[in-house]
C-alpha cells in the first residue's frame, strides 16, 4: 500500500501544481481582459481609437455611450470591452478568453494581423445579456425587434442585433441611438421581403 502511494504521490503534485498555476493564470487573464487599456495596447488600431472615444465625454459612437452610461448609473466602472465582446454565462467568458490567449501568443510571436482581424462576430446573444427585454418590445416603433428571431430563422442572410446597432461607426444619428438611418432601411426592406410582409 505504502509503494503504491509513493508511486503516485509525484504525478498528483504534478497535477496539483499545474492545476494551480492554471487557475492564477486564469484569474490574472481574467483581470487583464477587464482592462480596456490592456485590449487596446495589443489590438492597436483601430481598437486604440474605439478605447480613446470612450475617455470622452461626448459620446460620438454607440459604444463610447455604453461606456458613459454605465459609468454615470453606477459611479464605478463603465461598460469594458469584454462585457461585450463575451458571450453570455461562464463558457461565453471561457471563450473570449481562449480567443484572448490565442492572440495573444500571436501578438508576443511577432504574427498577429494588424489591424486586428473579426474571427468571432459579436452574437445576438452578446447583446441580449444586458438587453434581454428587447426582443419583447410590444410598441410599433420597435416592432423589429420582436421580428427579428422569425426573419432569422427564414433567412440565413438574416441581420442580427450589430447589423443595424453598430458600435464603433460615427456616422449614427445621436437623436435615434447612433443609428445610421439607411443603413437601417436597408435591413427593414430586406426583413419585409424575406418575412413577405407588403411595405
Amino acid at each position: 500500500m505504502l509503494m503504491f502511494r509513493q508511486r503516485w504521490f509525484a504525478p498528483a503534485c504534478v497535477v496539483f501544481a499545474l492545476s494551480l498555476v492554471a487557475l492564477i493564470g486564469f484569474f490574472a487573464v481574467a483581470h487583464l481582459e477587464e482592462n480596456d487599456a490592456f485590449c487596446a495596447s495589443c489590438h492597436s488600431e483601430p481598437e486604440a481609437t474605439y478605447y480613446q472615444r470612450t475617455q470622452v465625454k461626448t459620446p460620438v459612437d454607440l459604444a463610447s455611450v455604453h461606456a458613459l452610461l454605465a459609468q454615470q448609473k453606477s459611479q464605478q466602472a463603465n461598460t469594458r470591452c469584454i462585457d461585450c465582446h463575451a458571450g453570455p454565462g461562464v463558457s461565453g467568458r471561457l471563450s473570449a478568453m481562449t480567443l484572448g490567449a490565442h492572440d495573444a501568443l500571436k501578438w508576443f510571436a511577432g504574427t498577429a494581423a494588424q489591424p486586428a482581424v473579426t474571427t468571432q462576430p459579436l452574437s445576438d446573444a452578446n447583446c441580449l445579456k444586458c438587453h434581454a427585454d428587447t426582443p419583447t418590445a410590444q410598441n410599433f416603433d420597435r416592432h423589429f425587434h420582436r421580428t427579428l428571431v422569425r426573419w432569422q430563422q427564414a433567412d440565413a442572410n438574416a441581420g442580427r442585433c450589430i447589423t443595424c446597432h453598430t458600435a464603433h461607426t460615427t456616422d449614427g444619428n445621436i437623436a435615434i441611438g447612433f443609428l445610421q438611418q439607411q443603413r437601417m432601411l436597408v435591413q427593414c426592406q430586406q426583413c419585409h421581403v424575406a418575412l413577405g410582409v407588403r411595405q
